[in-house]
C-alpha cells in the first residue's frame, strides 16, 4: 500500500520512526565534470512508513518543520553522517548536512552538532553545513549567528538553492558563505541558450571574484554539465551522474571511485581583496579610477579572453568613440593580427609564470560606424592579480603610443631619406661641439673615412690622419678658433686627401640665447666641376 501520510499521523508516528529507522539517509555523490572524480555528497533525509510506503519529502519536512519536530530530526540525521563516516575511515569525503531555520530558534543548534561530531571523532573537515536560500531570507540574522559560529569551529557553509529566492544578490553580499549551489530549475523551459544562462554565467564569473567556488545541482544532461564548465563552474550534482543512493551503495561507489577534494576558485593576491575592489567607496577603486592611467582588469583561460572591468581612462586611450560597454561585450580578439594576438598571449603566459608585471607593445584595428578604420598601437603592462584551476585575472596598465610610433617611423623615413640624398649628393657631414671640441660624423664619414663615433680633440686628429693637406692644415685650426669668437658662416672650397679632391667645405654655427656658440654644423660636397674651385676662405 502507498498513500501520502496525514499531518496527524506524521506527528504520532515520528518517535517510532526515528527509533525504529523508518527515517533514514540517502546520499547524493557530488563531483568535479573536468576529471570525473568525486569531491562529496549530500546527505538526504527519507522515510519509509512500513504500511503506506516512501513519503516525499516535501509532504513531511515542512510539517516537521511546523511541529518542532525537525530540529530532533537533523540531529539524528547528523549523527548518521558520523556513523557513516567511522564505517570508512579510509574513504572518507565531505558530506553536507541540511539546516532549517527552525533548527536555531530556541535551540544551541551549532554547539549540540559539534558535541555530537566530537563524540564519532570525525575530523570537522568532512562536513558541510548547508543552508538554503529562502531559510537565510526567512530568518537572517539566526542564519548569519549560524553561520559565523560554524566558521568559528572550522566547518565550510554552503549555499543551497541559490537564484530560487527573490534576493540572491542581497544575501549573497551579507552571508558570508563558502560554496555557493546553483539551482538550475532557473534554466527551465528554455536551455542553455536564454537568458537563465547567461544570467548563471554571470553569477559564476560574480562567485569567482568573491573566493566562493559554485556547485550546480539538478544537472541532468551531459549539455548541462558542458555548458557549467565552459563558465567556470566543475562542479556538478544531479542525475547526469546518480540520483540519491543508499548507504550501502554509497560506500561501494566510495570504493570505487579516485576522490578530489575541492579547492577554491580563485585565489586573489593579498594586496586586493575583491569585495573592497567592488566598492566603489573603496581605496582600490579610487586608485583604479583615478591614479593608475588607463587599467583594465580581464579573466585569461586558454586563450579565451573577458574583459571584466576598464576605468574612463581605458576607454579614452582606446580611440575610436568607443563607451565601455563597447570594450566589454567586444571579442577582445578582433582587433588583433595573429602575429600581434601571438606576442600579447606570449607575455600573458610570462606574467603567469614570473608573477612580475611583463610589457609588450601591440598594433590593433579598430572599426566604428563613426571612425571608420584606426590603427593603433598599445603599450600594455600585464600582471596576474588572481588565479584558480586554468583561469588567471590579469590587470593591465595601457598607453596608447600610436604617436609616438608614428614619430619614431617618420624619422626613421627622414633618415632614410637622408641617407639616400646624402649618397646622391656625394655630401658628408658633421656636427662640432664648440665648448669641448668633439666632432661628431655623419654614417658616410665612419664608413668611407673611418672615422669613430665620436672624435675629440678635433679636428688635430683628423688633420694628422692626412684627410687635410699640411697646406690648408693652419687654414683649418684658424677657423675654429673663430667658430669660438662667434663667426656665424665659414665656407671654402678644400681639397681634401692624399688626393686633393676639391671639395665645399660649409659650416654653420648655433647660438644660445645669449650668444655664446654652441655648435657648428659642418658639411663637405664634392665639387663636381674642377675649374670652379677656389682655395681662398671666405
Amino acid at each position: 500500500m502507498h498513500r501520502k501520510m496525514t499531518e496527524q499521523e506524521i506527528i504520532s508516528s515520528f518517535d517510532e520512526a526515528i527509533e525504529n529507522g523508518q527515517i533514514y539517509l540517502v546520499y547524493q555523490p557530488k563531483y568535479n565534470h573536468s576529471t570525473g572524480r568525486l569531491i562529496g555528497a549530500e546527505a538526504l533525509m527519507r522515510w519509509r512508513h512500513p504500511e503506506l510506503g516512501e513519503q516525499l519529502p516535501d509532504d513531511f519536512i515542512p510539517i516537521m518543520e511546523n511541529y518542532g519536530l525537525i530540529h530532533r530530526a537533523d540531529l539524528f540525521a547528523f549523527e548518521e553522517i558520523c556513523r557513516f563516516h567511522n564505517s570508512c575511515p579510509n574513504y572518507m569525503l565531505p558530506i553536507s548536512f541540511n539546516i532549517s531555520r527552525h533548527d536555531l530558534f530556541g535551540h544551541d543548534y551549532v554547539n549540540e552538532i559539534e558535541a555530537i561530531r566530537r563524540r564519532y571523532d570525525v575530523p570537522v573537515h568532512y562536513f558541510r553545513a548547508e543552508i538554503t536560500e529562502s531559510s537565510a531570507i526567512g530568518g537572517f540574522d539566526l542564519i548569519s549567528n549560524a553561520v559565523k559560529q560554524f566558521h568559528e569551529k572550522g566547518y565550510l557553509v554552503e549555499m543551497d538553492d541559490f537564484g530560487s529566492g527573490y534576493s540572491s544578490l542581497s544575501i549573497l553580499k551579507n552571508l558570508p558563505v563558502d560554496f555557493l549551489k546553483l539551482d538550475l530549475r532557473f534554466l527551465a523551459g528554455e536551455g542553455l541558450g536564454g537568458r537563465g544562462g547567461v544570467i548563471v554565467n554571470a553569477v559564476v564569473q560574480m562567485a569567482k571574484w568573491l573566493n566562493t567556488p559554485t556547485l550546480a545541482e539538478g544537472v541532468e544532461t551531459i549539455e548541462q554539465a558542458d555548458f557549467l564548465k565552459s563558465i567556470g563552474c566543475n562542479y556538478v550534482q544531479g542525475y547526469l551522474y546518480s540520483k540519491p543512493i543508499s548507504k550501502e551503495d554509497f560506500m561501494m561507489l566510495l570504493l570505487a571511485h579516485d576522490i578530489e577534494p575541492t579547492k577554491p576558485s580563485l585565489l586573489l593576491i593579498k594586496a586586493m581583496e575583491a569585495e573592497r575592489f567592488w566598492d566603489p567607496d573603496s581605496l582600490e577603486t579610487l586608485i583604479f579610477n583615478n591614479y593608475v592611467g588607463a587599467a583594465a582588469i580581464f579573466s585569461y583561460e586558454k586563450g579565451q579572453v573577458d574583459m571584466l572591468r576598464v576605468n574612463s581612462k581605458y576607454v579614452k586611450e582606446s580611440g575610436m568613440n568607443m563607451t565601455e560597454q563597447d570594450i566589454l561585450s567586444a571579442d577582445f580578439w578582433e582587433p588583433f593580427s595573429p602575429e600581434n594576438r601571438e606576442i600579447y598571449e606570449k607575455t600573458i603566459r610570462k606574467a603567469i609564470q614570473t608573477g612580475m608585471e611583463e610589457t609588450c607593445e601591440t598594433w590593433r584595428t579598430y572599426q566604428s560606424k563613426c571612425c571608420g578604420v584606426e590603427r593603433v598601437c598599445v603599450r600594455s603592462g600585464l600582471r596576474v592579480i588572481g588565479r584558480g584551476g586554468d583561469q588567471s585575472i590579469i590587470y593591465a596598465i595601457v598607453q596608447n603610443i600610436t604617436e609616438e610610433k608614428k614619430n619614431i617611423q617618420e624619422m626613421v623615413d627622414s633618415d632614410k631619406r637622408l641617407r639616400a640624398a646624402f649618397e646622391q649628393a656625394n655630401i658628408y657631414a658633421w656636427e662640432y661641439s664648440i665648448d669641448t671640441h668633439e666632432m661628431r660624423p655623419c654614417f658616410r664619414c665612419m664608413r668611407d673615412l673611418g672615422l669613430p663615433p665620436v672624435v675629440k680633440n678635433y679636428p688635430e686628429p683628423v688633420i694628422e690622419s692626412g684627410l687635410f693637406p699640411p697646406d690648408y692644415a693652419d687654414m683649418y685650426r684658424e677657423w675654429h678658433r673663430k667658430l669660438e669668437d662667434g663667426v656665424g658662416e665659414l665656407e671654402a672650397i678644400i681639397p681634401l686627401t692624399v688626393g686633393r679632391i676639391p671639395f665645399h667645405v660649409r659650416y654653420t654655427t648655433e647660438f644660445d640665447e645669449t650668444g655664446h656658440p654652441l655648435k657648428a654644423y659642418g658639411s663637405a660636397t664634392l665639387v663636381v666641376d674642377s675649374d670652379k674651385k677656389d682655395d681662398s676662405a671666405k
